[in-house]
């Protein structure tokens, strides 16, 4: 996230809210919770009911002098510790089996949410940073819930129970315990606050970090061409000392943290021991009783020492949590309407375009389109034709209802596109763009993007279609070879037929070719054109072109110019009719 789109204090969420939006992934898992709590609760009793055969050893055995009961006092401390070892089984279990369990859950809410957002969205976050929040975040909270809650609740629990057997055992030494709780939460919230901010800072520092990662390695090759090597080892070198500046000072608040904790609770321990020993002395208290007594204080001290270091791991995951419910209260600004028309008869495939303008969200004062009115009728091909910014690649987006119009409509067979659901609207619509989008898999894998339950005889047809299966049937493993990220293994002219066999299996009603030709050779143009006359035969085409070869063949062209539609008609008549198609044709297309 730029630095301009972090949230203010103000706007970061209370600890209340966090805990609610926490606990509707918990909320599944309550039979698991419980079982967990109770594991939790029986092994803390047996930690603290060992403590006091610890005082039966001392009185009876070694002070009495009693061999029978200290036999006895052994053979009770062996089977509470073997029922504290079945007991942790059963809470390392449950509470590990619920961290990994609800960070899944997490995982797939957020990704869920996130693959259905506008394009505008990421057009202002970086990908590596909502990559860096789905993962690196994800695995802080699986860290929190599955151990260091835990360990939060266990030691709270001792501190609790220690603390009664503490008065149990004696009164006046407990007091001393209890003036120095208030010492010991004080630094506890004051800097477990400043933690949690400096938690979030640090995370979003990673996540440049990764986000920067990322990008470096997707264009390598410029990278390299240019010799900047040097230069993007010296921007990441600051990226990676910015994130460590931010985590040294939310160590140091941390340690500060756990050294005041740790210095008044064992201060305490010093003057109620000292305390205790004069009690022993004077024999107003048995040796038994104050090695109980101190092994219940030792057991309060670690237990909110313990705390004191866990709080600032649960206020780094709060930080993290943060992030996530940023990422899933984000709002598309494409939605469903709440009673979606449904297309009724037979689909004919009729698109057009009334009175639409249409500015970008982060340009929301430049139109990139302008009062166009276009009409296709059904089965018709229509070439887009302008100069560069003059919105024909907006006017697709809009087909596809990634964004929508700022004034006018669109619609689908006179239907509004902004009453049907997006997936409804898109399930007609077939789209091979300029630069062909191919995923980290097999051929196959690719293909089958168009319609994933289709099999192999139906993907071998449309790769032949596509003029793909030419190359296809020369890699090492045919339909299976693996293509690495983004078909890298591939030239531009095989990228862009495989992702034409995509549309060719996909089999839709109204095809959107974005320069679909433009990275080919002209032998692998002449073939690729053939099989998109077929394909395009009989279906509603809008097409996106600079050459002629794509021009000749449609049935009509609309011309714009800064957004705006200034005329329609054939290849022939603009040549004729219109100066900035003639301008068009003569420079692009080397016809007079």
């Amino acid at each position: 996230m730029t630095e301009s789109n972090k949230p203010s204090a103000a706007q970061r969420r209370s600890s209340s809210r966090l805990l609610a939006s926490t606990a509707v992934f918990l909320k599944p898992y309550l039979t698991q919770i419980t079982v967990a709590s109770i594991a939790l609760i029986f092994t803390s009793a047996l930690t603290l009911g060992l403590v006091q055969y610890v005082r039966l050893i001392v009185d009876k055995g070694f002070v009495e002098g009693s061999t029978e009961s200290l036999n006895t006092a052994i053979i009770g401390f062996l089977v509470v510790a073997i029922l504290q070892a079945f007991g942790t089984f059963a809470r390392f279990y449950w509470v590990s089996w619920l961290g990994e369990r609800v960070t899944a859950d997490i995982r797939k809410a957020v990704y869920k949410h996130i693959i259905n957002l506008h394009p505008s969205y990421f057009e202002e976050n970086l990908s590596g940073e909502i990559q860096s929040r789905i993962t690196t975040d994800t695995t802080l909270i699986q860290s929190v819930i599955g151990s260091s809650a835990s360990i939060a609740l266990r030691n709270l629990l001792m501190m609790i129970g220690g603390v009664l057997f503490l008065f149990i055992t004696n009164p006046k030494l407990t007091s001393v315990v209890l003036i120095c709780i208030p010492l010991v939460i004080g630094p506890i919230m004051f800097f477990g606050r400043k933690v949690r901010r400096l938690s979030r800072d640090s995370q979003d520092e990673i996540a440049n970090v990764g986000a920067y990662v990322g990008e470096s390695i997707q264009q390598i090759k410029t990278v390299q061409a240019y010799n900047q090597q040097q230069h993007n080892d010296n921007m990441f070198s600051r990226y990676v000392e910015t994130a460590f500046e931010v985590a040294k000072d939310r160590i140091f608040m941390r340690s500060v943290l756990i050294t005041l904790v740790m210095t008044l609770v064992f201060g305490a321990l010093a003057v109620m021991i000292w305390v205790g020993g004069q009690d022993v002395i004077s024999g107003r208290m048995s040796a038994g009783e104050l090695t109980a007594f101190v092994a219940y204080a030792v057991i309060v001290a670690t237990a909110v020492g313990a705390i004191s270091q866990v709080i600032s791991e649960l206020q780094r995951a709060a930080g993290a949590m943060e992030r996530l419910i940023e990422l899933l209260e984000a709002e598309s600004l494409i939605q469903s309407p709440e009673q979606a028309t449904r297309l009724v008869g037979e689909f004919r495939g009729q698109l057009d375009f009334e009175a639409v303008s249409f500015s970008y969200p982060s340009r929301p004062n430049t139109n990139a389109l302008d009062d166009v009115t276009l009409s296709l009728r059904p089965g018709e091909s229509l070439a887009l034709v302008g100069p560069s910014g003059a919105g024909k690649s907006t006017l697709l987006d809009l087909v596809l209802r990634f964004y929508d119009p700022k004034s006018g409509r669109v619609t689908l067979d006179g239907v509004d596109i902004r009453e049907l659901t997006p997936e409804a609207l898109r399930s007609h619509i077939a789209i091979v763009s300029q630069q062909p989008a191919l995923f980290t898999g097999s051929v196959i894998d690719n293909i089958r993007f168009g319609k994933p339950e289709a099999n192999l005889e139906e993907v071998r047809a449309a790769a032949e279609s596509a003029f793909a299966s030419e190359f296809i049937e020369l890699l090492p493993e045919g339909y299976d070879s693996y293509l690495g990220e983004g078909g890298v293994r591939l030239s531009g002219g095989q990228r862009q037929r495989l992702a034409i066999a995509r549309a060719i299996l996909n089999d839709p009603e109204i095809l959107l070719l974005d320069e679909a030709t433009s990275a080919l050779d002209a032998e692998s143009e002449r073939k690729v054109q053939l099989a998109l006359e077929k394909l395009m035969a009989g279906r509603t085409s809008l097409v996106i072109a600079h050459r002629l070869s794509t021009i000749v063949n449609v049935d009509r062209i609309a011309v714009l110019e800064q957004g705006r539609l200034i005329a329609t008609g054939t290849h022939k008549t603009l040549l004729e009719d219109c100066e900035l198609y003639a301008n068009l044709a003569q420079l692009q297309f080397g016809e007079a």
